[in-house]
């Protein structure tokens, strides 16, 4: 508790000297206030700890001044101890309800003062511990959320998540009778990557690929692995003509690209869904659909992009 900042609001100048001399010497650092809105000004602009609080002052009430204290968001968990010469159960009461940790009537012991501040003081660290504790444990809880949902290589959606996203999109889709796309996007001959240069340069060059193609989308479309070297995008709001110039703008950003390790090109195949083109009645079906386009891509020769037909979907 040593060098705890102490806000004396005191009126009396022989009684606040005597207070203030018997804090310091146990160690307190003690800031001297003679009415209510000096207190509140030097209690909103310097560092206190607690708050020695009159009850009668020459400008306003101890109580008023209390309540001004606990509106303001920055003191409002600072302690306050209120002195007064007014002993009664009424005034007590007022000044709890005021805000007030701890009531004090003068002449006060100061063993007893000192034990009052002590107590209060050790209460507020141990509220400010725990509410510090709880801060970690929401960042903790925070990191584990995105953890659960992102990819760890490429730090983009995983496919659990992004079927989590597909489903609601889906919805409402339906709902409003609005336009959804889904791209289907695999890496060309991406074992020569591995074969040639490494797993590690691989990695690097599936966590490039990922920024390239979020570097072509919306924010409020969606990127997710889906599995090896294969990415899933949604485009929600999004007709097939409009999903094709996305998917040529991915092409052109993959294929344009110097990817960090290797000296070959690389490029992807695209397959892409749209609804209500497609009479599907799932998201999963949705998701095939864009599947079947891609291999359609892939067996018509790679780095190139085929639209889903509703004859293709079982």
């Amino acid at each position: 508790m040593a060098k705890a900042s102490i806000l004396l609001v005191e009126d009396d100048q022989l009684q606040a000297d005597k207070t203030k001399k018997y804090l310091e010497a146990n160690g307190y650092d003690v800031i001297l206030a003679e009415n209510g809105k000096s207190a509140l000004k030097i209690a909103k602009t310097e560092n206190i700890e607690l708050i020695l609080l009159d009850r009668i002052l020459p400008d306003m009430d101890g109580s008023e001044v209390c309540r001004w204290l606990r509106l303001n968001k920055d003191t409002r968990g600072i302690p306050i101890i209120m002195l007064t010469v007014k002993g009664s159960v009424l005034e007590k009461v007022d000044g709890l309800e005021a805000g007030a940790d701890d009531y004090l009537p003068k002449p006060y012991n100061e063993i007893e003062l000192n034990a009052r501040i002590y107590a209060s003081l050790r209460t507020k660290y141990l509220r400010d511990e725990l509410k510090e504790k709880n801060r970690q444990l929401e960042d903790v809880l925070s990191t584990v959320e995105i953890l659960a949902i992102t990819d760890s290589l490429t730090e983009i959606y995983n496919r659990r998540h992004f079927s989590l996203i597909i489903q609601k999109e889906f919805a409402r889709t339906l709902r409003y009778n609005s336009p959804l796309s889904c791209l289907m996007v695999d890496v060309d001959h991406f074992k020569d990557v591995n074969d040639n240069f490494g797993h590690s340069a691989g990695d690097i060059v599936l966590k490039e690929i990922a920024q390239n193609i979020k570097n072509c989308l919306r924010k409020i479309d969606t990127i997710a692995r889906w599995g090896g070297e294969e990415f899933v995008v949604l485009l929600p709001g999004t007709k097939k003509e409009d999903a094709f110039i996305v998917a040529s703008r991915i092409l052109r950003m993959v294929s344009d690209f110097n990817y960090t390790g290797i000296n070959q090109q690389i490029t992807v195949s695209i397959g892409i869904a749209t609804m209500p083109e497609l009479k599907v009645n799932s998201a999963e079906k949705l998701i095939d659909a864009s599947d079947i386009a891609l291999y359609k891509a892939k067996n018509k020769g790679r780095n190139r992009i085929e639209i889903a037909e509703q004859i293709e979907i079982k």
